[in-house]
Parts: C-alpha cells; structure tokens; sequence
C-alpha cells in the first residue's frame, strides 16, 4: 500500500510520526512529503524532520491513502499548499481513503470541501471551524466512507489503528497494537516506589540521545511533551552526524551530537533515553552516554528509560542496581529484578522506566509530574487531550 503523509512548518510532529510509525509497521510504503520547498522540515516544539519527498514532485504518483496531521500553524500551512490541495482532490475524486487529525480536518480538507456531507472530529479548539456543510461528531475517531478524521496527539495511535484497519483488516491491527501495548484510554497512573522529590532549578536541563534504529514514537512524544513543558531539552546524536534514521525509517535531525552536548554542558537535571532495536544496543554500548548516566546516578539526580532502553541501556550497567523497573514484554527475563514489569510506568526513587511505543505518551507525562509538579503534567495532558 502507498500512503503520503505530507509535514509543514508547524505541523504536530507526534500526530506526523505516529501514523507513519504504525502504518510501516503494518507494510505500507510510506512517503513523508514537505510542503515546503525544502525537505528539511521544522515542526511544532522544534522537532526537526527531514521529509523523503517534496510535495510538489509527488502529483503524478498514485496513492491508497492520503494522511494530513495537524498542528498550529502546520495545519493551515498544509490547508494554504496548491499542489496538496490538488493531489487530495485527485486522489478523493477517484474514491481514494484520506484522513486529517486534530485541526487538519476544519483548516485543510473543509476549505477544500472534501468533507462535505460527512461527519467529522476535530481538536476540540477548532470544531467551530467547520462549515455547516460538515457534520461534527464528539469522537476521538471518526471513519465515515472513504474519511477517517481524528481529535489531536493522545489519538494518534487510535487514529493510526483506524487507518490500518481500512488498509490491511481488523488482524493487522491486533498484530501491531499488541506487542505495543496500545491501550484507547486517556490518563495516565505511575507505579511510585522510595518516593524522593525530583530536585531542579529555573528552565530544566533534559538530554534524550539517539541513535539510528531509536524508536521514534518514543522518542518524539517525549520531545513534545517535555518542550510543551517548556524544558529546555538537548536532543543529541551518538551517531557521527546529526541526522538519524530511526527505527521505522523516519529521518530526525537532532540539535546536536553527544560530543557537543556533553562539552557544553556539566551537568543535566534529567537524562531519559528511547527504546528501540538497534537504537537501545548502539545507546547502551556508547562510552560518553553511560559515563553521563553514572555520572546522573552517582549525583542522585534523575534518569530514565523506555522499552528496549531499559535492558539494554541502564541493567547492562549498573543503573538499575536496587532499583526496580519496568520493559518492553520481550525483554522483561533480561532485568535481574523483573517484578514490577506488570506496570506501564515505574518511579523508584530518581529512576523512571516505562515499556513500550503505547505507554510512551503515559511515559512522557509521568516524566513531567515527577520533574515540574502535578498542575504542570495536568497542563500539558489538557494539551496533549490526555486527560481522562
């Protein structure tokens, strides 16, 4: 199946690399395509993506489905871009699927009339944006003939499984949701053990590395909400470059590589670090990684780790020691105490685990509790739409 997702300045990047996360992981060959005229691509809270195509060089290719994520101004952006505007009209005139999340559906295919006559969700703060011609429903999904449209960043992943079970049927969907432990409600809980107060002053000081093969549901979601926090996070690179390509082929351009970030930077008030295979492997066995992270535990200030980062990063050396944890299913038997591995996301102490991509937006938000406080997390939940 070939599915273009098109990113703009501005777009959401968790409602971006979500779907194109879920959507390789199903088998389609995915095409990430700038609206802009450069394929470097800097979206909300500064992530930066670089695309696989332009969008302007992608009008006379075919495609099974079309998907637009959202995103201030990025929805807009996509909603003001010709030749996507064209290529949708195209593709839905010829009966193709399409589907829009959060402000997309009201900025881009509204103003298209490409939903006219259907019903519709959006982000809650842009619902009054669609014409009369739309029919708004208060759903986190909604699939209505060849649309799928869907609310903000915690429905990405509901969203994602909503357009897998158009493409490939209901059994790729528990194939993928499974083993990534997707759960459809919104909130989040952490399992808290020897509880200590996260100790920071002013803007917080967070480093995520990446490596190629990180996972980049993890890694983004966290990027977002840590920055929708207004941490000021490092994400550094362990690879010779700054480009990496993670796990499900998305193209992240980090600030900088590790070497910059250890040199300009004496200490960090949290180092949290991403899953995924081979990413977590190539983490685990950088030098100046796991020197900074000794160097965080013998100043008992906090760490972290989700999915494969937790048995492959922090139990190989010693971080882990008289601390309890949580990982990944598949690698719960390579934690020397797996007995808290039940749990989505565990606080010992100065120590934060979580399990996999489907507990990362949980991950994310526990991570922002336990470092600006309760009303903070609460704050960015509401941003998020992750409040139950």
């Amino acid at each position: 199946m070939q599915v273009l997702v098109p990113i703009v300045a501005g777009t959401e990047p968790v409602e971006a690399s979500v779907p194109i996360d879920i959507l390789r992981r199903a088998g389609a060959d995915v095409t990430v395509a700038s609206a802009g005229d450069a394929l470097l691509v800097e979206t909300m809270y500064g992530v930066k993506i670089l695309a696989d195509a332009l969008v302007a060089d992608c009008a006379a290719a075919s495609y099974d489905l079309i998907v637009l994520p959202g995103g201030v101004p990025g929805a807009a952006n996509l909603g003001g871009c010709a030749a996507l505007e064209g290529i949708v009209r195209r593709h839905a005139q010829k009966g193709g699927l399409y589907a829009a999340i959060c402000a997309a559906p009201p900025l881009a295919l509204a103003p298209w009339g490409l939903l006219d006559g259907h019903k519709a969700t959006a982000h809650p703060w842009f619902v009054e944006n669609f014409p009369p011609e739309v029919t708004a429903v208060d759903a986190d999904v909604v699939v209505d003939g060849n649309v799928v449209t869907s609310r903000g960043p915690a429905t990405s992943t509901e969203f994602a499984l909503a357009l897998v079970e158009q493409l490939y049927g209901k059994e790729k969907v528990e194939q993928i949701a499974k083993p990534m432990l997707v759960r459809y409600e919104a909130g989040y809980s952490m399992k808290e053990l020897n509880q200590v107060q996260w100790q920071c002053s002013g803007t917080p000081k967070v480093l995520l590395p990446l490596a190629n093969g990180s996972e980049e549901m993890e890694a983004i979601t966290m990027i977002d909400a840590l920055r929708r926090a207004n941490a000021d996070v490092v994400v550094a690179s362990v690879e010779d470059g700054v480009e990496i390509a993670a796990r499900y082929g998305t193209r992240i351009v980090a600030d900088v590589t590790l070497d910059a970030a250890a040199a300009g930077q004496t200490q960090f008030d949290l180092i949290i670090v991403p899953g995924g295979m081979p990413g977590a492997e190539t983490l685990g066995g950088c030098e100046e990684l796991v020197a900074l992270l000794k160097r965080q535990a013998e100043a008992n200030r906090p760490y972290g780790a989700i999915g494969a980062a937790t048995a492959h990063v922090l139990q190989p050396h010693g971080l882990l020691v008289g601390r309890k944890a949580t990982t990944c299913t598949s690698m719960t038997g390579l934690l020397a105490d797996g007995s808290e591995c039940e749990n989505r996301v565990v606080v010992d102490g100065n120590v934060i685990t979580s399990r996999s991509p489907g507990t990362a937006m949980e991950f994310a938000v526990a991570v922002v509790e336990k470092l600006l406080g309760r009303d903070e997390a609460r704050r960015v939940a509401e941003g998020l739409l992750f409040l139950a």
